[in-house]
């Protein structure tokens, strides 16, 4: 299991193939996770935003842990499982459940939909943390509808058995409250971020940007954890162009393209309401991923 000292470095939420009848692909799964595992990343988030976990069965869920665990076999990679949802006794089973799995955490998104309060949100989160399994949290209020203070934050992070946050709040400034006083980990959830946040004190980054041109990333993390600044950001900004396109349309249409184009998957399939990309979207990503090392 993680604990809070395990949890830096980059951490990559990998997407979930479907087939063209929007069906569970898991032999396309276990192709694209057997490539990037190549990669000396810190950690894999499997059923996060990037996997579709709105559309995706909980039973699909312990399917591609199965899959992954078993690509992994070989590899001492942590394994991260979303099992937040907007109802705290679904949250728990669903934590219970990734322990069962052989998760080393999970990450727990704040819920959604209902507008909880502060106090609820808590206590949402006490819930989940006493199942005694490592909690990540995750703060991400364009998709939420939730933005939660600073000092909310903190109350969730001194919670016996939450290990850390992924900070995708859309910018630096809960980081900036947070890291002076924090002692538990905070992880970029902001790709376009990672930078700042490293500069700031982060403990490295979950992001879904990571699964193409890997090596670059965990070259950024690195060069910013040995104190070089500057090659780091040299590193980031021949990365950043291709970071907006990758979110220039809803994640992870623009991803799923670009990984189908480039073979790890079979089809860029998305599950209904998610949308393939746009033509134009897709002459930009084809055109500026082939420029980038």
């Amino acid at each position: 299991m993680l604990s809070e000292n395990d949890l830096h470095g980059i951490y990559v939420p990998v997407i979930t193939p479907f087939d063209t009848q929007e069906r569970l692909d898991v032999e396309s799964f276990e192709r694209y996770l057997t490539s990037l595992i190549q990669h000396d990343m810190d950690g894999i988030v499997l059923n996060g935003t990037t996997g579709e976990s709105p559309t995706t069965a909980w039973d699909e869920v312990g399917r591609l842990a199965e899959a992954a665990r078993a690509c992994m076999r070989s590899k001492a990679l942590p394994l991260v499982i979303g099992s937040g949802t907007n109802s705290t006794a679904e949250s728990v089973r669903r934590t219970e459940a990734a322990g069962l799995w052989g998760a080393d955490a999970v990450l727990a998104v704040t819920p959604y939909y209902s507008r909880p309060s502060e106090e609820g949100v808590i206590e949402h989160f006490r819930r989940i943390a006493s199942v005694g399994f490592p909690v990540i949290a995750y703060e991400v209020p364009s998709r939420t509808g939730v933005t939660l203070s600073a000092e909310t934050m903190k109350r969730i992070l001194d919670l016996d058995g939450i290990i850390g946050l992924k900070d995708a709040s859309g910018g630096t400034s809960l980081a900036e409250k947070l890291l002076p006083n924090c002692q538990k980990p905070i992880l970029c959830g902001e790709d376009a971020h990672l930078l700042e946040m490293l500069q700031l004190g982060a403990a490295g980054g979950m992001l879904a940007s990571a699964n193409v041109h890997t090596t670059a990333f965990l070259d950024v993390y690195a060069q910013a954890a040995s104190g070089n600044m500057s090659l780091a950001a040299a590193t980031f900004d021949r990365l950043l162009p291709l970071i907006r396109l990758l979110f220039r349309e809803s994640n992870p249409a623009p991803l799923k393209w670009l990984l189908a184009r480039q073979g790890h998957i079979a089809s860029d399939t998305l599950r209904c309401p998610m949308a393939r990309i746009s033509d134009a979207l897709q002459e930009e990503l084809s055109a500026l991923s082939e420029v980038i090392a």
